[in-house]
């Protein structure tokens, strides 16, 4: 990942990238996708100075994933019966997480939700879909970002 000059190791989906994204295809769309705004744990991190919007998760919030549901790739309150993500993770993966233009603005049924930016696995395993990058190359990123800044993945 290459901003403002400075570069990133960034891990993207487990099958790669594609054109052609599809729901639950493991595949990073290869897409010049804006970044919206973004989630993060107020209980665990410290966020630097940004210009994003920033929101603090809650226990009640999720995304939904279920292309066939109204909410899809949506944020969602929890409980929520439909298939969907919960954004107050475990395992620290969306202590930081940017929500992508991707499939939102313009919704289609199936052609993939929740793509974010978010920190990556300690392991440094690829994502479902997603762009991951280190803590801190997220904390170094986060001052020079703002809503509508634009990630492209080639």
């Amino acid at each position: 990942m290459n901003a403002d000059g400075l570069v990133f190791q960034a891990f993207l989906g487990r099958s790669g990238c594609t054109a052609f994204k599809a729901e639950g295809d493991g595949a990073t769309p290869l897409a010049r996708m804006r970044i919206a705004y973004g989630f993060y744990r107020a209980d665990r991190v410290s966020l630097p100075q940004t210009r994003l919007p920033m929101i603090p998760v809650r226990a009640d919030m999720g995304w939904c994933d279920a292309p066939d549901h109204p909410s899809y790739n949506r944020p969602v309150r929890l409980p929520f019966g439909a298939s969907h993500e919960v954004l107050m993770r475990n395992d620290r993966l969306y202590d930081i997480c940017l929500v992508l233009d991707w499939n939102i603005s313009e919704r289609r049924r199936h052609r993939g939700s929740a793509i974010f930016m978010h920190l990556t696995h300690p392991e440094g395993k690829p994502t479902e879909g997603c762009i991951a990058v280190s803590p801190s190359a997220m904390r170094r990123l986060l001052p020079l970002l703002r809503k509508g800044t634009v990630v492209q993945v080639l």
